[in-house]
Formats: C-alpha cells, sequence, structure tokens
C-alpha cells in the first residue's frame, strides 16, 4: 500500500473522470486533482459522432460525473488548463501560468488529437474536424445551414458523421485513399460491406483519391481538389483522417514512448510514480503478448480501475481484449479482439452477409480466432472473448454455420 497523499491526474476525458473515481472506489483519502484542458467536465466522446449527431442527446447527456459528485468527492478540478510540463527529479508538473503542483503519483490521460491534413485550405473556415463537444455542436450548427459536405477520410469518425449528416439531409462525398473504407481496421472483404452501405444511403463515396487542396474563397471553404485535378464544390470539408496521441509532456519529461507512452501490464510508465491510461497507453498486453496501444473507449472506461490499483501500490494487470462499437444508419456492429494486419488474416463469414445480420471471424494462419465483429447481431461478445482466449484452432465450416452453437 502506497503512503503517497498528492495525486494529479493530468487529462480530461473518460479515462480521467473513472481513474478519480476508481480512487476514492479505493479508499484513497488524499488529494487528487483533475486538470482538463476542455472548460467542460470530464465527457464520454462516442455519443458525440453518434447520437448526439443525430439529435437524440446533447453534449451534456455525455457527462461521467456532476460537478456535485467532484465538490461531494473532494476532487480539485482545474478546468481550461493544461500541463505544460514534468519535472520527475522535483516531482512536480508546470502549469501555463508558471505555476507549479507536487504530486506523489501522476497519471496521464491526455488523449488524443485530430491529425491535420497538410495541404493547402486545411486552416480555412468551414473545415471541420471532430474529437470535442465544441466540434460537435460546430457540425450540428454546420448540419443546420449547409447542403453539401465532403468527409476527407473513411474511417470510423468520417462513416459516423457521414450517416448523421445525410440523416439531417445533406448531401455527401466521401474520399478515401484506399480501395475501400475502413481497410487497415477491418480489411478489404469487411470495409467493403461498408461501402455497400454508405453507397445505398445515396453518398457518393470515392475511392483511392487523393486531395490535393481544400479549395478557399473569401477564406472558407468552396470544396476540394483532387490530385487528378478533379473538382468538388461543398458548403463544407470534414477532416478524418485518424487521431495524434498527446504524448508531448511524456517525451519531454523522459518517458518511454513510441506512438504512445509506453506502459507495463500493470500501466506503469518507465518511471514507477506515472501511470498512462487510454488512447496514449501502448501497453504490453499480457494476452496478445505483443504491445498494443488502441484509441476506443473501451479502454478509457477500464484501464483506470487497474491505473488506480497501480498508484496505490496494488497488484493489478489490464488484460481485457480491446472492444469497440459503431453505429452508422440501420447498421450497429460491435468489434472484439486485435488483428494487427487484417490483410494477413482469413475471414469466415457466419450468417447473411447481404442482408448485414452476421458475424465474421478473423482466423490466423492455424485457424485460432483472433477477433469476430458482430453486426446486427446481439449478445454474442461472451462467446467471441471466449473463442478468442481459449486459443484452439477452430474448424472454419463450423464456425460460418449457424446451427452449429458458437
Amino acid at each position: 500500500m502506497t503512503t503517497a497523499n498528492r495525486f494529479v491526474i493530468a487529462g480530461g476525458g473518460l479515462a480521467a473522470a473513472k481513474l478519480a473515481e476508481a480512487l476514492r472506489a479505493n479508499d484513497f483519502d488524499g488529494t487528487v486533482h483533475l486538470i482538463s484542458a476542455e472548460e467542460r467536465l470530464p465527457y464520454e466522446r462516442p455519443p458525440l459522432s453518434k447520437e448526439v449527431l443525430l439529435g437524440k442527446k446533447t453534449p451534456e447527456d455525455a457527462t461521467v460525473d456532476s460537478a456535485q459528485w467532484y465538490r461531494d468527492h473532494h476532487i480539485d478540478v482545474l478546468l481550461g488548463t493544461t500541463v505544460t510540463g514534468i519535472d520527475r527529479a522535483t516531482k512536480t508538473i508546470a502549469l501555463p501560468d508558471g505555476t507549479t503542483l507536487s504530486y506523489d503519483k501522476l497519471a496521464l490521460a491526455t488523449g488524443s488529437r485530430p491529425r491535420k491534413l497538410p495541404i493547402p485550405g486545411a486552416d480555412a473556415a468551414g473545415v471541420y474536424t471532430l474529437r470535442t463537444a465544441q466540434d460537435t455542436e460546430a457540425l450540428l450548427e454546420m448540419f443546420r445551414t449547409a447542403r453539401t459536405l465532403v468527409v476527407i477520410g473513411a474511417g470510423w469518425i468520417g462513416l459516423e458523421v457521414t450517416a448523421a449528416a445525410r440523416n439531417a439531409g445533406l448531401e455527401v462525398t466521401v474520399l478515401e485513399s484506399l480501395p475501400t473504407p475502413l481497410q487497415t481496421a477491418l480489411g478489404a472483404e469487411m470495409g467493403q460491406v461498408f461501402a455497400d452501405l454508405h453507397r445505398e444511403h445515396g453518398v457518393d463515396l470515392r475511392v483511392e483519391t487523393k486531395v490535393a487542396e481544400i479549395t478557399v474563397a473569401d477564406g472558407r471553404a468552396t470544396g476540394v481538389r483532387l490530385a487528378d485535378d478533379t473538382r468538388i464544390e461543398a458548403d463544407a470539408v470534414l477532416v478524418a483522417i485518424g487521431a495524434r496521441p498527446n504524448i508531448e509532456i511524456a517525451v519531454d519529461a523522459g518517458l518511454a514512448t513510441s506512438e504512445g507512452v509506453l506502459v507495463d501490464e500493470s500501466l506503469a510508465t518507465s518511471d514507477p510514480d506515472i501511470v498512462a491510461v487510454g488512447d496514449i497507453a501502448d501497453q504490453q498486453h499480457p494476452v496478445l503478448e505483443r504491445r498494443i496501444r488502441v484509441e476506443h473507449w473501451a479502454n478509457a472506461l477500464n484501464q483506470p480501475e487497474v491505473a488506480a490499483a497501480t498508484m496505490l501500490g496494488r497488484s493489478a494487470v489490464y488484460d481485457r481484449l480491446p472492444y469497440f462499437f459503431t453505429d452508422q444508419y440501420d447498421l450497429g456492429m460491435e468489434y472484439t479482439g486485435y488483428v494487427a494486419n487484417p490483410q494477413d488474416a482469413h475471414v469466415v463469414v457466419r450468417g447473411d452477409l447481404g442482408k448485414r445480420e452476421f458475424v465474421a471471424f478473423w482466423l490466423d494462419s492455424g485457424n485460432r480466432v483472433l477477433a469476430g465483429m458482430n453486426v446486427n447481431v446481439w449478445d454474442v461478445t461472451d462467446r467471441i472473448k471466449e473463442l478468442i482466449l481459449g486459443g484452439e484452432p477452430v474448424d472454419p465450416a463450423a464456425l460460418a454455420d449457424t446451427a452449429t452453437p458458437l
């Protein structure tokens, strides 16, 4: 058990909120500072590109805990503030106003930010990204006034915003550099499922395209110009080409990093007094037996329980399989597991691909299940986990046969 009495959480998203909850739930009665760059209390991000953009929820509905909860649990919340540096020798963090704050244990939950498109026009008015509640509010305002939208990038965010924009009545063109949407996440075969879905809903999806510039008039985006000089006019442009983890303060502090902050099975960094959770955590995963960094809601939700135990000097291991979900039009999907390169795996489909009611499995060369994705089929996630964790070869024909129980 630790005798430390001052814990600092750098970050203001779901992972930060859940870490504060876990510390108090584990009877830590010392000081907890939560430092959020946003002016809002920590909230969940998945609804921003789903229910909130569809008008079914407000950004406030995604708030994790109320201001009263933080007061009741004596969590010192600093909003609109970023940690600008870490001095590991003195165990202090630096704040923008020049002051410092000491810590006994520090948690990095700094999340990620949208990747920028290095082309002319990318900073013009009318060019959007989606990461924060403020971004979603800007998109909702745009939905009310725009008629046409170009989406650059056919990943999860790009496609979810596309579905919401079509629901709002906009004409949408999606531009993707690869042959299918979601190719790096799902591979070509399952990516085609989402290509067909969006085209059936009236989306002009163009693959294997390269954007040369965002065209601008009077400081505002007017569309895009492709590398082949094709021009697409639009009232607005969304750039959705992935995220970049916010690890600058970790790098400057000399922590071990790669694309993320390197952590062990317990989520401890190379400094035993610092943990990292969520998007930035590049973890040595005990089940997958490899390093993995996952930018998904489930990690932000579940990792903090382990990180809190580690901060408190208790033994804990984060061994959950990666999990994420999406909702687009009438398609609901859950994905469990991990495939380093979907193109190298063999896909087995169980169910009706045409009706988009199926479970897809990714198998390695030894017919072991690496991951499973259920599309409009529910209550199978636990079975998928069992198949992955069992580690035994399966019969692909039996797996595809709906008459054979999973």
